[in-house]
């Protein structure tokens, strides 16, 4: 059975292209927006700390090298964490520069950074139930002498336990196993962090475009230190 929901909006049921979709169309989430306004400081606030933690924390990993196991595993986990902090902040409040962002890319690479961001929050959500983040990586470079973390690669892990799940998350949790299957696994840790990061910096650059045109505030007084 196809996975429906209703718009919290106008009612019509729909098939969401998210997991936690709430809305039919662009039109019934700027309605629902319009009628519950949020104090758009706060929504920057959100991603503004989010998106710093992951720049601090991605910018780390040339600092580390392969002879510190227990730091290298440590800075990846924290990096997994960050990066799909920004991006559920992205989707819940800034979804529309996020998909023009997308839609700004050819087929194949949307395709790669939608799988790459699934993929990511599939070891996510691993590492918060059954397993630890070294399950996930082989610190063995795929090039002999580079001692760098970047340089260690994805490991194939079973498929997850999801007996607990109800079907519609038995079947998004299996949509990101596989995407890390396809995306993640046999490759290295710096090209996927490399390819989640770079989107969700145009994200955040768009996000912070149409949030100075809606509100008419200056970059300098919501966006300080936030773009580069």
């Amino acid at each position: 059975m196809a996975d429906v929901r209703d718009c919290e909006q106008c009612g019509n049921v729909f098939p969401p292209r998210r997991e936690h979709a709430r809305f039919c169309s662009a039109r019934c989430r700027v309605a629902w927006n319009r009628q519950n306004t949020s104090d758009p400081a706060a929504q920057v606030s959100a991603l503004n700390w989010s998106i710093t933690a992951m720049r601090d924390t991605t910018k780390r990993f040339p600092r580390i090298t392969a002879r510190d196991r227990p730091r290298g595993f440590a800075v990846i986990g924290e990096a997994v964490w960050w990066v799909t902090i920004v991006d559920a902040t992205l989707v819940r409040h800034h979804p529309d520069a996020y998909d023009r962002v997308l839609a700004d890319q050819t087929p194949t690479e949307r395709q790669l950074i939608e799988e790459t961001l699934a993929g990511l929050r599939h070891v996510r959500n691993q590492i918060s139930h059954d397993l630890d983040h070294v399950d996930f990586i082989r610190p063995v470079p795929i090039r002999p002498g580079d001692d760098r973390i970047t340089a260690w690669t994805w490991n194939p892990v079973p498929e997850p336990a999801l007996a607990s799940l109800s079907p519609r998350g038995q079947a998004w949790e299996m949509t990101r196993y596989r995407a890390y299957q396809a995306r993640l696994v046999g490759h290295t840790v710096g090209e996927v962090f490399g390819t989640a990061v770079a989107f969700l910096e145009l994200a955040t650059a768009k996000a912070s475009s149409d949030m100075q045109v809606s509100t008419g505030l200056q970059q300098s007084d919501l966006w300080t230190g936030f773009i580069r």
